[in-house]
């Protein structure tokens, strides 16, 4: 985009979202936020006849204008746009790109891969690392506090692509990566991410535009997809839209906002009279019988008082985000979306989001961040679901956190003959019909936002039972980072320690975990179970197609076997403290169907240990088993 100015007082303007767009678009509809000092009574004109002016939308604040563009039939180039105001007029030279491919070529995640979720300022810095960047707000970077920036950032995920190689993973998915200029408040700060006051600039803390394109290239090159993480319900409170909002209905429950009720000099935000906190009930969505005050508390209510909620009702509000998630798709090249706290948005709002992306993109692939515990729920959100109450969602993946709350018990308790333990776990896939589409389910055994699976110990056999059963059964399976070197931690105090530096990642470390050298015997023995298991699970057919036969657990033993033609591979835990035996000839029906002359022998994949089926197999306590038979 190039501006010329004609006028001794011409308009400034500032600003335009997005800066430039692609020709060929399915949707033809181009939105324009046009952002300058008193730009809202400026006349446009759009030279040529390739590019239609739509109209002109004037909002509350004088300094927006909203410009509607048609660019069916358009062509790679320049449009020229002219904003006028009595005798002062600037000319802006818009630039429409070409795509680089169809959008039915974009093909994203499925249950083919393994993603790999890491937060990129806890996971490693590269060289030449500026702990300031000039023109951010007052923040810190210091590792030990956990809370305040740690300094990691693009360039030192780029520097070690190849170890994602090396352990066996297919796409990686970073939280946040966009500009989240917040002022530490004491010993806090957003390095998290999850506040975003730029939608189209990556934070500069972590490098930028270009260098988030350069990452992905290379992520490509070595067979790695990338996962977009994106936050469409709240904004950060330093985003322009707060200090200026567009139009009154910009944001949910705005009223509190006007004059000392923002944010103090001391970096502090006061709420008022009028602030409606999110009860982080996402069930009343849900409810049939929900009270209006429910729903609203949920859907309009603010994340923190640091959040703003923004309004997906007001339709340019969508019509912004929308173009958003389609400009990073074609600029950067994405292979997915995470969209978080999912529920919290407007659910027409967030449909026509996905039904927008999925006419453009239908080889794409987003998951949504639905996180209540019954499978019901869950379901209920995917696309095409039979028994949603709200209508279609178009959502075509969604998170399993029952799998994750069913597991997170289980790895405690004793199974028995009924309900506890791994029953927990054969209960939660017995509700798989009511999915759309299982395969289209993400399941994972914790993240960013949970406790580490492994809490405050270093169990590796529970935690390999429980990765064994994840990385099996019919689900897109998630990893958090350093889970493959045995990283632990509890939220109780702060969400910091579930998300400590990755050993090595940073200047000054005292030892490496991305090299075998560098980690302990114990992390190293993780490091290979789990690089075996997910090298094997590539490209198998077996898991990503098969079918799946689950037993309901036998004196402390569950089994799940997954069966495509002739393979049959069986994944075995036992889900208690003292040694256990499979009853082999209980699951006959799964050996039967397997007509290959050596049936009866099955290799552990991890181990590569070698198990006779004819006769029982004894395993040890919390034992975990990946059966491929021969």
């Amino acid at each position: 985009m190039t501006t010329c100015t004609f006028g001794a007082k011409a308009p400034i303007i500032e600003r335009i979202d997005p800066s430039f767009w692609y020709a060929g678009m399915k949707d033809a509809s181009l939105q324009l936020m046009v952002y300058g000092r008193g730009i809202r009574d400026a006349t446009v004109s759009v030279g040529g006849d390739a590019v239609r002016l739509d109209s002109l939308v004037r909002l509350d604040s004088p300094n927006y204008l909203l410009v509607y563009l048609s660019t069916g039939g358009a062509q790679p180039g320049t449009v020229e746009l002219t904003f006028t105001q009595g005798r002062r007029r600037q000319v802006v030279a818009y630039e429409l790109r070409p795509r680089e491919k169809a959008g039915s070529e974009r093909v994203g995640f499925g249950i083919d891969d393994v993603l790999y979720m890491l937060m990129p300022d806890r996971f490693a810095q590269g060289a030449g690392h500026k702990a300031q960047v000039p023109g951010m707000n007052a923040y810190r970077e210091d590792r030990t506090q956990p809370s305040l920036r740690h300094g990691g950032d693009l360039a030192g995920i780029r520097e070690h692509l190849d170890y994602f190689t090396e352990l066996g993973v297919t796409a990686l998915w970073f939280t946040p990566v966009l500009e989240n200029n917040s002022p530490d408040d004491g010993p806090a700060s957003t390095y998290h991410g999850y506040a975003t006051t730029d939608y189209y600039r990556v934070d500069p803390r972590f490098g930028t535009n270009d260098d988030y394109r350069r990452l992905i290239d290379e992520a490509h090159a070595r067979g790695l997809k990338v996962v977009m993480d994106m936050i469409f319900n709240h904004c950060g409170f330093e985003h322009p839209w707060v200090s200026d909002m567009p139009s009154r209905d910009w944001l949910n429950r705005p009223e509190w906002l006007p004059g000392h009720d923002r944010r103090d000099d001391k970096g502090e935000v006061h709420t008022a009279e009028g602030y409606l906190q999110t009860s982080y009930k996402l069930t009343p969505v849900m409810d049939p019988y929900a009270a209006d005050v429910d729903r609203a508390e949920t859907v309009d209510g603010w994340f923190v008082p640091t959040m703003p909620d923004l309004n997906h009702r007001n339709p340019h509000v969508m019509k912004y985000l929308i173009q958003n998630s389609i400009w990073w798709i074609e600029t950067a090249g994405i292979d997915g979306i995470r969209m978080d706290t999912y529920p919290y948005a407007d659910a027409r709002g967030m449909a026509q989001w996905m039904q927008t992306l999925d006419n453009e993109y239908p080889n794409f692939n987003v998951v949504g961040e639905t996180w209540v515990t019954e499978p019901p729920y869950t379901a209920a959100w995917q696309k095409g679901s039979r028994i949603s109450p709200i209508g279609n969602s178009y959502l075509k993946t969604v998170m399993d956190f029952s799998f994750f709350d069913k597991l997170a018990r289980a790895k405690t308790e004793e199974t028995d003959g009924w309900f506890d333990g791994y029953n927990r776990l054969y209960n939660n896939f017995v509700y798989d019909y009511l999915y759309e589409d299982p395969t289209h389910v993400m399941a994972f055994v914790d993240n960013h936002d949970t406790d580490r699976f492994l809490g405050k110990t270093k169990d590796a056999p529970r935690l390999k039972q429980a990765l064994a059963l994840l990385l099996t059964v019919r689900r897109i399976p998630q990893i958090y980072y350093g889970t493959e070197i045995l990283m632990n931690g509890t939220k109780e105090i702060t969400d910091g320690h579930v998300r400590e530096d990755f050993p090595g990642g940073f200047p000054g470390d005292t030892r490496n975990a991305f090299t075998a050298s560098g980690r302990t015997p114990a992390e190293q023995d993780m490091f290979q179970w789990l690089s075996r298991l997910l090298h094997w699970r590539r490209g198998n057919e077996t898991i990503t197609r098969g079918y799946m036969t689950q037993f309901t657990p036998w004196k402390g033993v569950y089994v799940v076997a997954r069966r495509w033609h002739r393979n049959t591979v069986i994944t075995v835990v036992n889900g208690t403290d003292k040694a256990a035996t499979w009853e082999v000839a209980r699951c006959a029906e799964i050996l039967d169907t397997n007509t290959t002359a050596t049936s009866t022998t099955a290799i552990d994949i991890p181990t590569g240990r070698t198990f006779d089926l004819t006769h029982d197999v004894e395993l040890a306590p919390r034992e975990g088993l990946v059966l491929e038979l021969q």
